[in-house]
């Protein structure tokens, strides 16, 4: 309706898939090539997650068209499979002939020793094969254990089956289940897909407007962009949609350009139902930098790092009021300790662009003393963050007041899960076995240097021979599993052995 007025030759903000509209930020981009070094990592799982219209299909599709031509491509987009389904549709995309018979009569050992003799004749050929799975959140506790199942098959040098599992942010929070260690443990790669910055959303618009045949002033001036990013979050089809209605509004009112009238009319209509934008209200803004800064405050005591230009307060600031189920209000007054304001949806998402992760699992008092952090812990029903653990006592946040409780009475009633905080780059993996190489690889050889007086080893060397010893003898003297490979909490423990600034349950020390 409105492409002749604006002299376009096609709307610009379809949402439709369109190619010629690709549009890769530096985070795409970054998401890109975690896809492209997974496929060469020797197997295993990558991960990539991302909100709802975030552009994870178009990274897939750019990821789809660079792979090697030695790589044989699965792709299944419809997760809610059974077992027996999913296993037929792996055997249909990489067009593995079954058992006489027809599909009806193969048992789930029937799909996986087809599958396995395929993954081997790829091999001996040369070949590699990647499974892809899209909306990967919806798949059931039994199909992620399968498919872990299926990364077991593999030669001396290396796995046979590498799978892509894409997904929104409970994806991650899904891995994070205590039942799921096992295949989290096997993710070689993952990166969590951010929105676009208000600089971006600025690029992402005008590219759109000129592969539409723009010509001329932009509809969307400057003065505008910041309106439109604050509306849409940055999410490149929220985006889309806002545009498309602020067009047809200016078309309406005879305008050549958009206003930040328009922008918010606009918004109003295409996020009916939705909290209003934050253009609209920019005392909440300020109000909630208000309380980041009291947050901050009180986390002082843990060897926070503060943020810049924290806003000082002369008292200690009360606790927010949280209902003993709330995990993400818990999980978010603890990213608080960390320094990360609480954002919308998945706390543990939203941690991720602070190069904060989440970490989940059982562990008894001793074992928190170790991780020596504080942590939601799983209390009465429902949730509590430990904050400090001495001798005798713990201390708890619960329903806004802080409770002191004797060590024996937190070992009754904690039910033994908890989740925590630990940090590492985007581009860590989170788990390094014999043979990884890259900067993870090269941080962790430099702190287990440190900490025997040895050289400093080379970078970009793989993990073996006397780091994989250093590493073994670290582990063991720290009361870690010494296995070789480094987790979670060998990075943990490394990082707080080396002086790193973080939150601590028990000042001073080390």
């Amino acid at each position: 309706m409105y492409t002749q007025y604006f002299q376009l030759k096609q709307s610009p903000f379809s949402i439709a898939p369109d190619p010629r509209y690709l549009f890769m930020s530096e985070r795409h981009r970054e998401a890109l090539a975690h896809l492209l070094y997974g496929i060469g990592g020797g197997g295993g799982f990558v991960l990539l997650t991302g909100e709802i219209g975030a552009g994870k299909t178009t990274v897939c599709r750019c990821f789809m068209e660079q792979i090697p031509d030695n790589c044989r491509l699965a792709y299944i987009f419809n997760p809610k499979l059974s077992v027996e389904e999913l296993l037929l549709s792996i055997c249909d995309e990489l067009r593995i002939e079954l058992p006489a018979g027809g599909d009806s009569k193969v048992s789930v050992k029937g799909y996986v020793d087809a599958i396995n003799r395929h993954l081997l004749d790829n091999h001996a050929q040369g070949l590699n094969n990647v499974l892809i799975i899209d909306e990967a959140q919806n798949l059931s506790a039994a199909v992620l254990e399968q498919l872990r199942l299926l990364t077991n098959l593999e030669t001396s040098e290396r796995k046979l089956l590498q799978i892509i599992l894409i997904g929104q942010p409970e994806l991650r929070t899904m891995l994070a289940r205590p039942e799921l260690e096992q295949l989290a443990q096997r993710v070689i790669a993952r990166y969590h897909l951010g929105s676009l910055t208000a600089e971006e959303t600025g690029q992402y618009i005008a590219h759109r407007l000129s592969v539409a045949g723009a010509v001329g002033p932009s509809p969307f001036p400057a003065g505008v962009i910041g309106f439109v990013h604050q509306a849409t979050k940055g999410v490149p089809r929220r985006i889309n949609l806002l545009c498309d209605r602020a067009l047809l509004g200016a078309y309406v009112e005879n305008r050549r350009q958009v206003t930040k009238t328009i922008v918010r009319r606009a918004a109003t209509e295409v996020f009916a139902g939705e909290a209003k934008p934050a253009v609209r209200r920019p005392w909440l803004v300020a109000a909630g930098g208000v309380l980041a800064g009291a947050v901050l405050t009180a986390a002082a005591a843990w060897h926070l790092t503060p943020a810049p230009a924290p806003v000082k307060v002369g008292a200690a600031p009360a606790l927010p009021v949280l209902a003993p189920g709330d995990l993400a209000g818990h999980l978010n007054r603890l990213a608080a300790l960390w320094g990360v304001t609480p954002g919308h949806g998945d706390p543990c998402a939203t941690a991720v662009r602070e190069d904060l992760r989440c970490l989940q699992g059982k562990a008894g008092i001793d074992e928190l003393r170790l991780l020596n952090r504080p942590a939601v812990l799983g209390i009465d029903g429902g949730y509590a963050l430990l904050t400090a653990l001495n001798g005798s006592t713990a201390t708890l946040e619960r329903r806004g007041k802080r409770e002191t409780l004797s060590l024996a009475e937190l070992e009754r009633r904690h039910d033994g899960t908890y989740t925590t905080f630990w940090r590492a780059p985007r581009a860590w993996r989170d788990e390094l076995s014999a043979g990884a190489r890259g900067p993870d690889v090269d941080w962790l050889a430099r702190r287990l240097a440190e900490q025997r007086g040895e050289a400093m080893p080379r970078e970009g060397q793989p993990l073996d021979g006397a780091v994989l010893r250093w590493l073994r003898d670290f582990q063991a003297a720290q009361h870690l599993k010494a296995d070789g490979v480094a987790g979670p909490r060998t990075f943990i423990r490394l990082s707080q052995l080396s002086g790193v600034r973080e939150p601590r349950l028990t000042a001073g020390e080390n």
